[in-house]
C-alpha cells in the first residue's frame, strides 16, 4: 500500500512538533553524524522496526530520495522522503513524498553552543484521517522524539 503525500503544504490540519537537545560534541561532528543516513536507524526506537531500503552509502544532498520501511502496530508502512534543503553545518529538511502522512516536513537545524551543539527538530505534519488518528499520531511522534532526544547524548559519549 503506497500513499502519496500532498504535493504542497495543506492549508488546514497541519500540526507541529518541536524538540531541542544539546549534544556535547562540535557542530562539525554532530552534522557529520546526521549527514550519514545510516545513523537514522540508531536514532529510531526499536518498536518501529525501521529499516533503510535505499542502498548504502547515501550521499546526502538536495534532491536525494531515501526509501525506508517501518512497521507500526504490526502493519508494514513504506516511506520515501526527499531532501528539500541541504545546508551543511546549518540545516537540512526532509519531506515525505510517499508514506503514512498527508504532509511531513522535518527540519533538522544545528547551532553551536558553549557546551557543544544544539540539535533542533521541527516537524510539520498532517496525519491521514486526522479526526480518528490525530491523538494517537501525536502520542507516537512524541514517543519517537523522546527516544531520539535520549539516544543522541548516549551516541556521542
Amino acid at each position: 500500500m503506497m500513499f502519496q503525500a500532498a504535493p504542497t503544504r495543506p492549508t488546514r490540519g497541519v500540526d507541529q512538533l518541536h524538540c531541542e537537545t544539546v549534544i556535547a560534541a562540535s557542530l562539525e561532528r554532530t552534522f557529520a553524524f546526521f549527514a550519514d543516513a545510516a545513523n537514522l536507524e540508531r536514532l529510531t526506537p526499536p518498536w518501529l522496526n525501521f529499516h533503510i531500503a535505499t542502498p548504502m552509502p547515501i550521499v546526502m544532498t538536495k534532491g536525494v530520495e531515501i526509501t525506508y520501511r517501518i512497521k507500526l502496530y504490526g502493519i508494514p508502512i513504506p516511506w520515501r522522503s526527499r531532501i528539500e534543503v541541504w545546508e551543511p553545518g546549518v540545516r537540512f529538511v526532509d519531506r515525505q513524498i510517499v508514506g503514512p502522512y498527508r504532509w511531513w516536513d522535518h527540519e533538522h537545524r544545528f547551532e553551536a553552543t558553549a557546551n557543544g551543539t544544539r540539535v533542533i527538530d521541527h516537524v510539520e505534519y498532517a496525519p491521514r484521517a486526522a479526526w480518528i488518528s490525530g491523538g494517537l499520531v501525536r502520542r507516537d511522534l512524541e514517543r519517537i522524539f523522546e527516544y531520539r532526544q535520549s539516544a543522541l547524548p548516549r551516541l556521542f559519549e
